[in-house]
């Protein structure tokens, strides 16, 4: 049972993860100095912020179940 709710967080997971804004190409212009917005603070609002904070659930509850899985 817990395996099949593993498998089905795991994919959650990494369908919203791919659905964020791409922030890693923002901080490869830290390297060129080309994005001199990369350290202000821009907060999340709407879809964003909604995506960000199930993102943050998904990974609690997968390392939840992964430990149970572990000390079965």
């Amino acid at each position: 049972m817990f395996e099949t709710i593993l498998l089905i967080v795991s994919v959650l997971l990494i369908v919203l993860v791919l659905l964020q804004s791409n922030k890693a190409s923002d901080a490869g212009s830290i390297i060129t100095g080309g994005n001199d917005a990369l350290f202000q603070n821009m907060k999340e609002r709407g879809a964003e912020l909604f995506i960000s904070r199930i993102t943050l659930v998904l990974g609690i509850i997968f390392f939840i179940i992964s430990f149970i899985l572990f000390l079965k």
